[in-house]
């Protein structure tokens, strides 16, 4: 077997490959969902051949920015396109692409890697752990009334928000340019989001709104005219209205938008995708349990691929020392660090001290974008805090402001 990068010449073959491996055809450009390897950058792929030249697996990765705690920009290879033709599993062909994949991607001078899994059991043994999550909210419109605000502070900031901006209904046709900008300034503020290149827009390369097909967007702009959030949405089967996300500069150009779908005629129920865990919208409705909450589930995996890079490339809200003892048994690496953070910077060095927490490198991964607490994978057994109050510690200096989302698909 051999596994070899690819070019333009070989993007046929490996759509081919890929689909093969998942039992399904390619689709054509008529697909709902966009064409989707449209997007796909031929000289980031991997492509596995027997010893007589036929293909049997594909890896692809993407040239993204992620933003991290902070508001700091990165780049980082979003790992996608990853399968084994049925014939050839089961005999290290997967695990041959993503070590050579990793490899590639250090050469590269990457630091990060993400994906979306498909099974949740098949990446964090190569070193990837769930690091974003993310809910579906179906709301029925008779009991999509918004609770009177109880705190004044927060109507008047809440309230300005919706009673200066507008709403506007555009067809996604008519629009694609608003979209770009506004979720890019969007992604620029929001820990966990990643970039979606331009080339992503023009070619439809993705899921709605990306993807040319039908659906209408509420533009909301803010009192000076300037769009400042989106929901794009359709009207579906038993009079469903599906949000397929809803980007937004603040809290109050989410509700204003919210409020907007909620209130739209001959609508049963309003179903919002991609909504963070924990987002304030259930406790804007008048009747708190008429949303419900269904899909909780992983998004975003992360991968660190240089550990001292990553750590010091993060904000950090919290000054402490903490001494990481970090596994990483698919690369066969084990290394020891001292993370050091003062004023939100952080200097990461080898060290011989004690350990405060041994981890696997999965797991820093989980823990490194604030979206997943050290003591929650402390009381579930894979973090060992080597002694009291370490877990605590490690909590203090992960954590974040603003929940890490993501929502782009790829």
């Amino acid at each position: 077997m051999e596994i070899r990068g690819t070019t333009g010449e070989d993007l046929e073959v490996f759509i081919n490959t890929m689909h093969t491996a998942f039992g399904q055809f390619p689709g054509g450009a008529a697909d709902s969902d966009g064409v989707w390897w449209a997007a796909l950058e031929m000289d980031r792929n991997l492509l596995a051949v027997t010893a007589d030249g036929r293909p049997i697996g594909t890896a692809g990765s993407y040239s993204f920015e992620l933003t991290l705690p902070g508001d700091i920009v990165v780049p980082a290879a979003g790992v996608t396109a990853v399968g084994v033709v049925p014939s050839h599993r089961r005999q290290g062909v997967l695990s041959a692409m993503m070590r050579h994949q990793l490899a590639d991607l250090r050469t590269r001078g990457e630091f990060i890697s993400v994906l979306l899994a498909t099974e949740a059991v098949i990446y964090r043994r190569f070193g990837y752990g769930p690091a974003t999550y993310t809910s579906r909210l179906t709301v029925p419109r008779h009991q999509g009334a918004f609770a009177a605000r109880r705190a004044r502070a927060a109507a008047t900031s809440l309230d300005t928000g919706s009673r200066t901006g507008s709403v506007e209904v555009l067809r996604r046709v008519d629009c694609g340019e608003i979209l770009e900008q506004v979720y890019d300034r969007y992604r620029r503020a929001q820990p966990g989001a990643l970039s979606r290149p331009h080339r992503w827009w023009t070619s439809g390369a993705g899921q709605p709104p990306i993807a040319p097909a039908a659906r209408y967007i509420a533009v909301h702009r803010n009192a000076d005219g300037v769009p400042d959030g989106y929901a794009s949405y359709s009207m579906g089967e038993g009079n469903t209205l599906t949000v397929d996300e809803t980007i937004a500069a603040d809290d109050a150009v989410f509700m204003a938008l919210a409020q907007f779908v909620l209130g739209h005629d001959l609508v049963k129920k309003v179903l919002f995708k991609q909504v963070p865990l924990g987002h304030p919208l259930r406790w804007q409705l008048a009747d708190y349990r008429a949303g419900e909450v269904s899909d909780d589930t992983d998004w975003l995996w992360v991968r660190l691929l240089d550990v001292p890079r990553a750590l010091t490339a993060r904000g950090w809200s919290t000054d402490g020392e903490l001494v990481l003892d970090v596994d990483d048994q698919f690369l066969g690496e084990h290394n020891r660090y001292l993370l050091t953070i003062r004023e939100g910077k952080a200097d990461c060095v080898p060290t011989d001290s004690a350990p405060d927490l041994s981890l696997d490198v999965s797991d820093l991964g989980s823990i490194y974008l604030g979206g997943t607490t050290p003591s929650t994978l402390v009381r579930a057994g894979h973090i060992a805090a080597h002694h009291q109050g370490a877990a605590a510690l490690a909590d203090a200096l992960f954590r974040t402001e603003r929940v890490p989302h993501c929502l782009h698909w790829f």
